[in-house]
């Protein structure tokens, strides 16, 4: 798909890709700070920027792989499936059970960061590689601009999403419009669907799945209430 800069599309597509990028990168900041915890604070702060650094560099190239992949038939709807859970899982009630070992040496707190980012980032991947629908400028315009802004304001985003849970709705929402859109975009699937349905198809498609996922989410925290109490 070519775009321009001055396309709507182009635009709309880069605000979803920044979206996301905020929306699912709140769990990396906490595991970067926790990787540093244990080091001076002269040190915590130049392991963190390296670090991060690392990881930004092995999850673009992560990113540009997927997005390759994803231009393979039949992938973009696997993607696409892969996503809604994910979508679902952002607006349960958030479980930090994972097991960081903090290091007391600059080099080890930077060799974790960049592990565990790595680790936790596929989610993060698959999203915005969907999202840029094979577009390479994207997926870079979309980490320039994003990733300032995890890293200087994690914890301000946090509080945000904290205070205002319809930022957390909107954004599982707008996962499982991507999910419909790469299962639409899927050279094979994406054409027999259309050719069946017709040309209302894919807003039908990204309409359904889009509410599906905000409506499962409210159901799944209801019951969850529900049992705790």
């Amino acid at each position: 798909m070519e775009w321009t800069f001055v396309s709507w599309d182009f635009v709309t597509a880069l605000i979803s890709i920044i979206m996301l990028d905020i929306l699912l990168g709140g769990d990396n900041a906490v595991v970067i700070a926790m990787a540093a915890n244990k080091l001076p604070v002269a040190l915590r702060r130049k392991a963190i920027l390296i670090g991060t650094g690392g990881a930004v560099v092995i999850r673009l190239v992560m990113t540009l792989i997927a997005v390759w992949l994803l231009t393979i038939p039949y992938l973009q709807v696997l993607g696409g499936l892969i996503l809604l859970p994910i979508a679902v899982k952002l607006l349960l009630p958030a479980e930090h059970n994972e097991q960081i070992n903090a290091s007391d040496n600059l080099m080890g707190a930077i060799r974790t960061i960049i592990i565990a980012d790595a680790a936790m980032g596929v989610d993060n991947v698959l999203a915005i590689a969907g999202a840029s629908h094979g577009s390479f400028l994207l997926v870079a315009c979309g980490f320039l601009i994003s990733i300032p802004i995890i890293v200087c304001g994690s914890t301000v985003i946090g509080r945000i999403m904290d205070r205002f849970p319809v930022v957390l709705y909107g954004g599982a929402g707008l996962l499982g419009w991507t999910a419909g859109s790469m299962i639409m975009h899927d050279k094979i699937v994406g054409q027999l669907i259309m050719q069946t349905a017709g040309s209302w198809a894919p807003s039908a498609i990204q309409i359904v799945l889009a509410v599906s996922v905000v409506s499962i989410g409210l159901w799944m925290n209801r019951k969850k209430n529900q049992a705790i109490a």
